[in-house]
């Protein structure tokens, strides 16, 4: 049997991290192009002066429009040539890391991302927009990122909204992975640039995947409290050193070279949901987990030892705590025909997939959330 692994090169994380980007610049050369919400930028202005200055290296500011879409990765890409830099910044948050993706072509990439929301940052792939904020397609390059590195103080200062959302996309991983390792199914890892479709033979995950991932779960639930309280008070602590690692690398290793499955693609589904476009992906991803548990009727203890750990966090266990009072069968079944289209992940899952269970589970997610919140008032 054929099984990938993908990597990052190097993956670095402490505090005052960004002191250190200067060096990664000189690997590459003497310039970088930063792509970044100028706000991020003016976040880190000290790190980034201080940096620049000890390992004498230029950073050239491209700025980031806040959408990946094609016009602004050229325009980027043009930035680039016209200062011939020698490597590619991406720092902020997920779609400015994805731009940064886009315009590197998988050579020469620092990412530097400066909340923990989500698993994007080690990944070889990144997703492309229209104007408008509808999708457009997926991209997948040649390798994963040359250096990622994360500095812990910048977490720990930013909004712990962030840090629990990426714990809600982290609390997938494993489920996700497990389901996929069950049906022997194609991972992200085995994917070439620029298609979709592979041109080399697919390949499931490997054995190394699936132990990151179950540690993914592992940890979130010893330490994921823990490292809220710690980046509601802005502090770095062990616990959130922890978190932080748990929500950026090992599920990001987890969900790319382990697999995904019913959770993201329910999660995709849910777009068709206008309560839910105000929430950020890992809540949203933290409903669907629940909502696959229940599609494969996990055993009760362990859904219920998911919902104990999206109710420490404060993680939405209903659909009304992502902005839907009520759904009908018929909205469910909307959503379920939109994560069941043939080239989403849902078809990971270790049997076959029937739209109408796909809403029922939904459904019955809803109230299996609502049920705990109600016991526990």
């Amino acid at each position: 049997m054929r099984k990938a692994l993908i990597l990052p090169t190097k993956y670095v994380q402490g505090e005052d991290e960004l002191l250190n980007l200067g060096y990664f610049v000189t690997t590459f050369g003497k310039s970088a192009l930063l792509i970044a919400n100028p706000d991020d930028v003016e976040r880190v202005r000290p790190q980034l002066d201080a940096t620049a200055k000890k390992f004498d290296i230029t950073f050239y500011e491209g700025g980031f429009n806040g959408e990946v879409t094609r016009e602004e990765t050229k325009r980027l890409q043009a930035v680039a040539e016209k200062y011939q830099t020698d490597c590619i910044i991406g720092l902020g948050g997920g779609k400015a890391i994805d731009a940064s993706k886009v315009v590197a072509e998988g050579e020469h990439l620092i990412i530097v991302p400066t909340i923990a929301a989500q698993d994007a940052p080690t990944s070889h792939s990144a997703v492309l927009y229209h104007a408008d904020g509808s999708f457009d397609d997926y991209a997948y390059f040649k390798q994963s990122p040359s250096v990622v590195l994360v500095d812990t103080k910048v977490v720990a200062k930013a909004p712990t909204r962030f840090l629990v959302a990426g714990m809600g996309d982290a609390l997938s991983t494993y489920f996700e992975a497990r389901a996929t390792h069950n049906s022997y199914s194609r991972v992200n890892a085995s994917l070439p640039m620029g298609s979709r479709e592979g041109l080399t033979p697919p390949a499931s995950g490997t054995y190394a995947a699936l132990a990151m991932a179950k540690l993914c779960w592992e940890n979130l639930q010893e330490d994921g409290l823990h490292a809220k309280i710690a980046c509601d008070a802005n502090l770095p602590t062990e616990a959130l050193n922890k978190i932080v690692e748990t929500n950026i690398l090992l599920s990001g290793l987890g969900f790319e070279s382990g697999g995904l499955a019913a959770a993201h693609a329910i999660h995709n589904g849910m777009t068709v949901l206008a309560g839910t476009h105000h929430y950020l992906h890992g809540e949203k991803v933290a409903f669907a987990t629940l909502a696959q548990l229940v599609l494969e009727d996990a055993e009760t203890e362990e859904i219920n030892a998911v919902m104990d750990f999206m109710a420490s966090i404060g993680l939405p266990l209903t659909l009304a705590d992502l902005g839907v009072e009520s759904i009908s069968f018929e909205e469910a079944l909307e959503v379920a025909k939109i994560a069941s289209i043939p080239e989403e992940s849902i078809h990971s899952m270790p049997f076959p997939i029937v739209e109408e269970e796909v809403a029922n589970a939904i459904i019955v997610a809803d109230r299996i959330g609502q049920a705990y919140k109600d016991a526990h008032q």
